[in-house]
């Protein structure tokens, strides 16, 4: 998929190409849900791109739950983490508060290992 021109864009699909770390680290049982996580984060771009905000935020925040069952696999604490950051983006998203979700977006990225903490457009 190319880059598109949106940095928040950008953010996703970067998050969807550092999905292929769990493959390897949890192994084969780990591809189908990867596969199925970055093919949603992929729709995440599309969607947004026609207009369908609310659409895309739904597929991250299921996402982020499919992600968090998968870290469970991995260990129990960084799996109940995750499941807290999903269900943290879950409220934001339901009370419409995007400061929050933004928050809670930036810190799933800094817990998959991204160092950046540029503030991507508004979503």
């Amino acid at each position: 998929m190319a880059l598109p021109d949106n940095k928040a864009d950008e953010l996703f699909i970067r998050f969807a190409d550092g999905l292929r770390e769990l493959e390897i680290v949890i192994g084969e049982k780990a591809r189908p849900v990867v596969a199925e996580v970055r093919a949603e984060i992929e729709q995440v771009v599309a969607r947004r791109l026609s207009g369908d905000v609310p659409g895309a935020l739904g597929l991250i925040r299921h996402a982020m739950e499919r992600l968090a069952a998968l870290g469970s696999q991995l260990d129990r604490e960084e799996g109940a983490m995750m499941r807290a950051i999903a269900a943290r983006f879950s409220e934001a998203l339901s009370a419409n508060d995007r400061g929050t979700a933004k928050e809670t977006v930036g810190l799933m990225r800094r817990r998959a290992g991204d160092p950046k903490t540029d503030d991507p457009a508004d979503w």
